[in-house]
Parts: C-alpha cells; structure tokens; sequence
C-alpha cells in the first residue's frame, strides 16, 4: 500500500469498540506521515458486554472502562476531551465543545447511541438512560450503595433491558435490599430472540422477583413511582430506559444522509460524504440492515482501519460483510448466562463463564499495551 504524500489528518469521533480497535492496531502497525486524532467527551470508554456483570456486582467499575488516554498514547493519537457537536462537512473540520475547530482529512463516527427519552413526562428528571453507559453506571454506583429497600424498573422489554433488571434485581436480593423489580414494555416483551430462549429468560425473571408488565404506555414517571395510562402505580425509586434507542441530535445538523437519525453508509463504510465513516450503533448498513449489536462494532473494526489507510493513498478499500445472525450471550443475573444463536438456547454457568472469557478477551486487548510491542 502506498503511503500518503504529505501529511493528512484522521480523526476518530468517540471511543467506541471500532475506534478503540482501530487505535490499538494502528499502534501496532502505525502509518507515516497520518496524525491522528481521537474525540471523546471524557478520559475513558466503558465496554457494553460487561455492564450486567457490573450491575449485578460481579465486577468492580474500573473493570468496565476502556483507559483511552493509555490508548491514544499506544497510538500516537492527539486525545481531545470533549463532546462532539457538529461536523462541517464544507471545511472539514468538527466542532467540539471548549475547543477550536478540528480539521480532518478523513473521519470516522463511531459514538453509539442514547436511551434517552424526553418525549416521555418526568424521564429527564427523574429517570436515567442506559446509554450512554458510562453516565449510567454512575448512577447506579450510587444507588447501589444505599442500604434502604429498593424500588427499581426497567422501561423497554428487549434483550438490553431484562439483562438490566436481573440484574438490578440479583444485586439487591443479594444485599437484602430489593423491595420490587419492574420491567415495563408498550408491547410484547423478548420477542429479539426465539421462544424457547424467551421462555428461559421470563423463567429467570420469575425467579428473581421481577414483574413484567407488557402493552402498557407510560403517562409520567415521578422520582418515587412510574403512573401508566390505565392509573396503575408502579413503585419505582431507580428507573432506567433501555428502550427507544435513537441517534444523538446533533447528527442531523451535519448534512450527511442519514436513516431514523443514523448515519447511513455503504459496504466500505463510507457515509455520503467519501471521506467520513461511521461504525457501530451509530451506523446504519444501507445495504445489509442489521439490529444494533456489539458484535458488529467490533468485527466492523477491521475493515475500518484498512479502509482508513487505504483513504489515504487513494488506494482500493475492503467491504464489510455483516453475518446473518450472530451468537447472543445474555447475563442471567448471577453468575449464569444464556447463549442462542440460529433459535438453538442453552444456558448455565458454563455459558457464564465463557461470555466471561469472551468479555475479559476483548477487555485484555487494552490492559496489556506495554506488552504488545
């Protein structure tokens, strides 16, 4: 592959798993005459796959965290702390809040989702989103930490928010703390996933206590309880979203095509604009849809780190071939797991333990850079 004539800037919105793949092998294998910069509201990434574990106290919160200034040195990367909020696609440059313009000859977007919802009355206040995650997961420190009877619910039945509940509700009974456990959908809940698999994961909920509430719409949601449209009260002193998963805002002030708010991009990964990319959940495959999933954000890393080098000496680029379905490991609350792939289920602590090895592979990936070398 060639290398860039004169010097060119790349820059990385948000640390991402895409992004925080991409600076790990271009430290490894670092491209000359190529600044790079990385753009992240703060100093380190959580990493999804390991959230129910930390809610159900299997691992301590640094555990969960991705050091991004480590990375960005690993990788030769300018780190900027600081939130995105615009992209000039005329002068190629990123606007960053507390920050002078950033120029950019190529960018990449890989800056995840929001659960927020403030269409929904008292979610702002009284409510926390799930994602982003690392906001979330203080809150939750916090709330966890307290020794009255608990209250919590979880808004949005799909795979996200029953790993959620477990394991809100694991944690509490395991500090005799937990009072009610809710998980609330508008329509039918676990329908992601077959009916044996769901089957497994309401017997599991059954067993820690939880209530599921299905085709119910919420009126408002108050610091102590959660009023539905029928007038029922549901007792709530911690409730998170994890439904209705949207783009951030400001993605529709750049000018670049987007779906439902997402950035739409072809099979190189390339938005409309040849020069910016986007990955992970931000992303939306106009060519091969797929839900939003972790598993994509990481495998989607490769190509993007070729296609990256390969942008900047005009040189041919890699597709990204999305599998058709992909293997779900989903926590069970305590130290059991629930594996399906292709609507075959199993479950136990063998599966536990192997999501477990999964996670803390990835996770070692960026502990161990001194040794990579």
């Amino acid at each position: 592959m060639d290398q860039p004539s004169k010097t060119q800037d790349i820059v990385l919105i948000g640390g991402g798993h895409s992004h925080a793949l991409v600076l790990r092998e271009w430290g490894l294998n670092p491209l000359p005459g190529v600044r790079l910069t990385l753009i992240n509201p703060g100093p380190t990434a959580p990493y999804s796959g390991m959230l129910p574990g930390f809610v159900a106290g299997h691992y301590k919160r640094e555990e969960l965290d991705i050091n991004l200034v480590d990375l960005a040195e690993f990788s030769g990367a300018n780190l900027i702390l600081g939130a995105a909020r615009n992209i000039d696609i005329k002068d190629q440059t990123v606007d960053v809040e507390g920050h002078a313009p950033i120029p950019y000859d190529a960018l990449a977007i890989d800056i995840g989702i929001t659960s927020d919802m403030p269409q929904m009355a008292g979610f702002g206040h009284h409510a926390v989103p799930a994602k982003p995650l690392g906001p979330f997961a203080a809150e939750w420190e916090m709330f966890r930490s307290e020794t009255t009877p608990a209250h919590v619910a979880v808004i949005g039945g799909g795979i996200a928010g029953a790993e959620l509940i477990m394991a809100m509700a694991y944690d509490l009974r395991h500090h005799n703390r937990l009072a009610r456990a809710t998980l609330i959908d508008n329509a039918q809940a676990l329908t992601a996933i077959g009916a044996s698999a769901a089957q497994k994961l309401r017997n599991q909920l059954t067993a820690l206590g939880v209530t599921v509430l299905e085709d119910v719409e919420i009126k408002q949601i108050l610091s102590d309880r959660i009023i539905l449209e029928n007038g029922r009260e549901i007792l709530s002193d911690f409730t998170t979203g994890a439904a209705g998963a949207r783009a951030y805002d400001w993605l529709q002030q750049t000018g670049l095509k987007l779906h439902n708010g997402y950035v739409v991009v072809n099979e190189n990964l390339q938005s409309s604009q040849p020069n910016i990319f986007a990955t992970g959940d931000c992303a939306h495959l106009a060519y091969a849809p797929r839900p939003k999933a972790g598993v994509y954000a990481v495998r989607q890393s490769k190509v993007l780190y070729s296609n990256l080098r390969s942008f900047t000496s005009n040189s041919s680029m890699n597709p990204y071939n999305p599998q058709s379905d992909y293997l779900k490991l989903i926590s069970l609350g305590g130290k059991i797991a629930l594996a399906e792939k292709f609507n075959i289920p199993m479950s136990g602590a063998l599966m536990w333990r192997w999501k477990d090895y999964i996670d803390q592979s990835f996770m070692d990936q960026f502990r161990e850079l001194k040794s990579v070398r």
